[in-house]
């Protein structure tokens, strides 16, 4: 027999971002301890709303799985003697586990024999688990901030008010944080019954939809879209559906009732992002756009209670926001009364890190590594713009506008340089310096390579530097987020198609901020891995990413072509024919390590096709050495191509062992060319397995 379960956890309100990864872990409990207590089911579900968190199941058995087991035990020649007869290993063992000495059986486990106990447990009935169960698992639950409210040891996101535990229509009866369970559940705080009696687990969602519970939040979601685009018809305008927005919101309101409210038009001249960020950080508030994307003076709010007359709730977040936009309104106007550069001087009060100095030391670091980087790799054509957006590029950290609102850093820097009149494309970069803020595709990127360069340069000197003070990255630690910095590094320089030596820009930004030379080595290490994870990250083969970066690791721009490049080839027979070619080159000069002549004699080549190799390898090395400087990757993968036959050739026709020490010394030179050869295109020794592996060579 089967019965449907339910265990809610009543609660007063828990902050919204609390509650997804309660539900997550509340959802992975129920599967590992119904698993581990051999209690089966069909289904589980978590749903969750500010007051409550609920486990659902479906068809729990009423009776615990019987439990059978074999036991290894000791061998069978510890177990028993050559006669048969049972040692006291044998007897303790079959003690230990509640069986005969006649009862143990003979299993083999990798070619030993061993005495075995086959151990019946039989199963209880669930209800007499699930106290216990049901403990465990809210005692598993951890918040990034937990309260007590009666006993000191018992802690949840905030007090525990109600219990509800049901097994079918049996109550399951235990007590937590002075809390004892029952059936009584409590409806909506402003439009349920307070006491919401369950008959049966089957009877619970029905029952707190009855009481204006809506506690599916997958649900919950569609009624709170559904009730914005009914909105967004009544207004002509669209609803920017922010999903953080949408998420926070959800876990907010236990059912959703969307209203319509406005403000001041006169707040639309401040810069768009200022009343956006107001009305959704302070107020849980959706913009409103036009048609065509600009801001109108409406906002939707979610409200949870869904009163007769919703106009007085529209006109009390209609006065709060109004506050929260004149206080918007004040900053704006006295940031207005100095102009940006101004700012940069207070800068040294404000301290960036306590062993690096203050955000002043950071933002002339900054510049010196940013104007080196456009001098070293020829943008001097952005240089004066680039210097003067780094000298700017924190000076908004310290007005009114962002210590109020973190969120428009570089935003304001933006606006307020527009203001004073400051080239376009350096106001631009106060703002497209932070980009991409987000990881998720498609990433916003500059669109100009001021900000992208601003970028670059601030980025690898935080690398640089953290790794100088000892805050490098360790396990799951990163506080100062080096891991996501490199990737933006790797993620401009791909968008914008920058070419720059990241291995040189490194090595700059430890010269000129006093580094030590392993802790420069070790940025580089952090960098390259980052590279390598990025472009598997990306799909590319471990393999062939290694490769593409031991060619080309310093220039990311040049790993990424030259990955593309191989990509076209690696499954064309002559690739594979060259790797095996390039193994067996390198096999035979490891094995004949201290053989051969210093150089080839012409005179000792007897057949064509050590002529053939020999030529073709002189003939090759300038080409590839000029592909390689030239980052001429489609050129290097045909100049291999032809490369390919005439290696393979060799060692169809030519015993390079030869019995004449002369010539196998002459053959060996041969093939350390070829080798010299393949150490240039990444095809050395050291990567070679990896290579075959991915080309199935």
């Amino acid at each position: 027999m089967k019965r449907d379960l339910v265990l809610e956890i009543g609660t007063e309100e828990i902050p919204s971002r609390f509650i997804p990864p309660a539900i997550e872990t509340l959802s992975a409990l129920a599967d590992s301890e119904f698993v581990k207590a051999r209690v089966s089911f069909e289904a589980a579900s978590v749903y969750a709303t500010p007051r409550r968190l609920a486990l659902c199941m479906d068809g729990v058995s009423e009776k615990q799985d019987d439990l059978v087991a074999t036991i290894k035990g000791p061998s069978m020649a510890s177990a028993f003697t050559p006669e048969g007869q049972p040692t006291r290993a044998a007897e303790g063992f079959a003690k230990s586990r509640g069986v005969s000495v006649a009862d143990l059986k003979e299993i083999d486990v990798d070619g030993v024999k061993y005495a075995a106990a086959e151990v019946r447990e039989r199963g209880v009935q669930t209800v007499t688990l699930l106290p216990g169960l049901f403990v465990g698992m809210i005692g598993k639950l951890v918040f990034p901030k937990n309260m007590y409210w009666s006993d000191p040891s018992v802690r949840f996101a905030r007090p525990i008010r109600w219990i509800t535990a049901l097994f079918g229509d049996e109550v399951v009866p235990f007590e937590y944080g002075g809390v004892t369970s029952g059936r009584v559940s409590s409806g909506h705080r402003f439009m349920g019954k307070k006491r919401v009696e369950i008959r049966s687990a089957s009877d619970f969602l029905p029952r707190l939809y009855d009481n204006q519970v809506l506690l599916d939040q997958g649900k919950r979601r569609q009624n709170l879209l559904a009730g914005i685009a009914a909105l967004e018809n009544e207004i002509d305008g669209t609803v920017e559906r922010d999903p953080e927005l949408v998420e926070e919101n959800l876990y907010l309101v236990e059912d959703p009732v969307p209203f319509i409210g406005s403000f001041s038009e006169r707040f639309l001249a401040l810069p768009r992002e200022v009343p956006i960020t107001t009305m959704k950080k302070n107020q849980k508030y959706f913009a409103v756009k036009t048609k065509d994307g600009r801001l109108r003076n409406l906002f939707v709010g979610v409200s949870n209670n869904r009163a007769v007359d919703m106009s007085a709730i529209r006109e009390g977040n209609e006065r709060v926001l109004r506050a929260r936009l004149e206080d918007a309104w004040f900053f704006w106007e006295e940031d207005r009364k100095r102009n940006l550069a101004s700012n940069v001087e207070r800068l040294k009060d404000v301290l960036y890190q306590e062993k690096l100095g203050s955000v002043h030391d950071k933002v002339m670091a900054t510049r010196k590594l940013a104007m080196w980087i456009c001098e070293a790799f020829g943008r001097q054509d952005i240089s004066k713009l680039v210097e003067r957006a780094a000298f700017l590029s924190k000076a908004d950290l310290v007005s009114h506008m962002v210590y109020e609102f973190p969120e428009l850093q570089g935003v304001m820097g933006r606006e307020y340089a527009k203001l004073d009149g400051e080239d376009p494309r350096v106001a631009l970069a106060l703002y497209e310096q932070y980009l991409p803020k987000s990881a998720s595709e498609p990433l916003d990127l500059p669109t100009d390579d001021v900000g992208a360069v601003l970028g670059i340069a601030e980025r690898v000197l935080i690398i640089v530097n953290c790794h100088k003070v000892g805050l490098e990255p360790t396990g799951s630690q990163d506080p100062y987020a080096l891991r996501r910095a490199a990737r933006c590094v790797y993620e401009i320089i791909w968008g914008r198609k920058l070419d720059i030596d990241v291995t040189a820009s490194v090595r700059e930004a430890g010269a000129e901020n006093a580094v030590p030379e392993e802790v420069i080595d070790a940025s580089l290490s952090f960098m390259e891995q980052r590279l390598l994870v990025r472009l598997k990250e990306k799909g590319f083969e471990h393999e062939l990413a290694t490769l593409a970066i031991s060619v080309a690791g310093d220039r990311p721009l040049q790993v990424m072509r030259l990955l593309d490049a191989l990509n076209e080839v690696k499954d064309e027979p002559w690739f594979s024919s060259l790797v095996n070619a390039a193994t067996r080159v390198n096999n035979i000069l490891r094995k004949a390590e201290g053989e051969g002549a210093d150089a080839v004699d012409p005179s000792l080549l007897a057949k064509p096709a050590e002529k053939a190799l020999h030529d073709a390898v002189e003939r090759t090395r300038p080409r590839v050495e000029e592909e390689l400087k030239a980052n001429d990757w489609k050129g290097l993968t045909g100049t291999l191509s032809e490369l390919s036959p005439v290696v393979a050739g060799f060692f169809d026709d030519v015993m390079v062992m030869d019995s004449d020490d002369r010539v196998r010394a002459n053959r060996l030179a041969i093939l350390r060319g070829a080798g010299a050869l393949f150490e240039l295109v990444g095809l050395g020794e050291w990567n070679l397995g990896a290579v075959k592996a991915a080309v199935g060579a």
